[in-house]
């Protein structure tokens, strides 16, 4: 069951046509969206866009969080955008290195936005986008086509204030987390917090090889030191910091707890793999992923 702020529930949602590749806008605040994306892996009928995404809309344009998971993934993005308004994308801003954050850019760029993100996240998208391409080669196939590594116009080192349309836009990298360059964004007149790939809500994360754990409780700590009223994830539906702090937080520290013991007794990687996640079964993907991220933990705690 999908579990969201009750006032979330009763906000209207636009069903979108399938040109926009499954993605749903849900309004959580006057001019302010979740574009919600499908949990499954990225194929050729999502474009790559298995993610959530946000948008604000200012009477001199709109900004984008995130770009989408290719470039027909981010026209994707733009045929939902316009089922809601007509103002065009001024700004996109990368929350992090991950394909379906930036691999989109190139599109946006096109169409006479700005693109914004750390440095280190486009370190991270230099270093991986070779990869990244190779990877949604196999998955998307023909439906790549035109996609195009391009990075941000502009960037920061750890903080950035993008002030348009009369809002402010508080972009923060506060460290590692999913990826090396993870930033949120914060609108301190709503108390709406973007996280992108910090918070995972409904699904179980991912801890990659690209991935902190340590850094990314830390990463969240700051987050949550916000108090956002409502956080649009950078999987799931718009929640609360509660359910963030649940399936992300809860998970995360669970998962380094019991490693942490599993270490302490002798254990070693093979073993890892049996340690009890089972109270964040109720997440999607956990049998796909619980015991991979058992094994990734385990290989960084052993020289933290």
């Amino acid at each position: 069951m999908t579990r969201i702020l009750p006032a979330l529930a009763a906000l209207l949602a636009f069903a979108l046509p399938a040109a926009a590749a499954s993605l749903t806008v849900t309004e959580v605040a006057p001019d302010t969206y979740a574009i919600v994306g499908p949990h499954e892996q990225r194929n050729a009928e999502n474009l790559g866009n298995n993610a959530t995404f946000g948008l604000i809309v200012t009477p001199e344009g709109a900004v984008l969080i995130d770009a989408g998971g290719s470039y027909k993934g981010a026209a994707a993005l733009n045929d939902a955008i316009k089922s809601v308004t007509d103002a065009p994308v001024k700004y996109v801003i990368n929350t992090g290195g991950q394909d379906h954050r930036w691999i989109g850019n190139s599109y946006w760029k096109e169409h006479g936005a700005t693109v914004i993100a750390s440095e280190d996240a486009v370190a991270d998208q230099q270093a991986r986008a070779s990869m990244q391409q190779t990877m949604l080669s196999a998955l998307l196939k023909d439906e790549l086509a035109g996609t195009t590594p391009a990075f941000a116009d502009e960037t920061f080192t750890d903080e950035y204030d993008l002030t348009f349309g009369g809002r402010t836009f508080e972009i923060r990298h506060p460290g590692a987390a999913h990826t090396p360059g993870e930033s949120f964004v914060w609108l301190a007149d709503s108390a709406i917090m973007f996280t992108g790939d910090l918070v995972y809500v409904e699904r179980v994360l991912g801890v990659m090889e690209f991935s902190s754990s340590l850094e990314w409780v830390e990463s969240f700590e700051a987050m949550a030191a916000y108090h956002p009223k409502i956080i649009i994830p950078g999987h799931g539906p718009a929640t609360d910091l509660a359910t963030a702090t649940h399936d992300t937080y809860d998970y995360l520290v669970n998962l380094r707890t019991q490693m942490a013991e599993h270490i302490d007794n002798g254990g070693d990687i093979i073993g890892a793999v049996d340690v009890d996640q089972s109270a964040f079964s109720y997440l999607e993907q956990f049998e796909q992923l619980a015991r991979r991220n058992a094994q990734e933990v385990f290989s960084q705690m052993e020289w933290e």
